[in-house]
């Protein structure tokens, strides 16, 4: 791994996320008409034996693994936020690019279950089928993540608290969950850090720090909880690393005479 410095950049307000996907139609079921009798249930299993669970809906059982070629078009919209490509040129908004599929399907499902609070991306995300979700992030996961630049100054401690944590006040290391060159843990869920905007990083560890969260359940509490441990410097160091961070394939060409 390597990284690349510049100077220090202020980070500004924290503002709101916002993905922005290509709506889809979602399927609708057919309805019996009215006062038809109802349909007669299958034969009983003999006991001891059982049988799969049938599918909540006709949807959910025709999801395949996300299309990157359709997740193209219906993700044609993020671009005014995120870049085409999902390497963002406005810092208030996460670089997409290099993301795992499993991640972004898990986002854009709690915004649409309002489990993560946004009103711009719960209105976006609540159209989209879970197939949907699936191409859309398999599109932005088939890109390539621009590496960003981290400020010398701040490189010691972040690099310290990112592979090392800090024991005195109960930090575990960035690096046990989102991996040691901060590509994350797709199977785990864990999102890829590495390039990050540091302006975005800073403003989600400080949201989660004075107590916004993003759902209720074990997996949604683990960064609040480390996040209340860190102090501001913490934050602007870590979060400065952390978009300085990438590795050797990812490094912008050498300029040639």
């Amino acid at each position: 791994m390597s990284f690349r410095s510049t100077g220090f950049r202020l980070a500004m307000p924290g503002s709101a996320v916002a993905l922005a996907f290509a709506l889809s139609a979602t399927a609708l079921m057919a309805q019996p008409p009215a006062g038809a009798p109802a349909a007669a249930t299958s034969a009983a299993q003999p006991a001891g034996t059982g049988s799969a669970a049938a599918p909540a809906t006709a949807a959910e059982a025709a999801v395949k693994p996300g299309d990157a070629s359709a997740g193209q078009a219906k993700a044609a919209v993020c671009g005014a936020c995120h870049g085409l490509d999902g390497n963002s040129t406005d810092a208030q908004y996460p670089k997409l690019a290099g993301q795992s599929e499993q991640y972004i399907v898990r986002q854009l499902t709690d915004f649409k279950s309002g489990k993560r609070q946004n009103p711009i991306m719960s209105a976006m995300a609540t159209p989209l089928s879970t197939q949907d979700m699936h191409d859309v992030g398999a599109y932005f996961a088939g890109q390539k993540s621009r590496p960003g630049v981290a400020d010398q100054a701040l490189v010691e401690q972040g690099q310290t608290l990112f592979r090392q944590g800090d024991g005195t006040h109960d930090i575990p290391a960035c690096m046990a969950c989102h991996s040691i060159d901060g590509r994350g843990n797709p199977g785990a869920m864990y999102p890829q850090l590495a390039g990050q905007h540091a302006q975005y990083i800073e403003a989600t560890l400080k949201a989660w720090h004075d107590g916004v969260s993003w759902g209720s359940d074990a997996h949604s509490q683990i960064m609040p909880t480390i996040a209340k441990k860190l102090d501001p410097k913490d934050i602007a160091a870590v979060a400065s690393y952390i978009e300085g961070l990438h590795s050797t394939d990812s490094q912008p060409p050498a300029a040639t005479p």
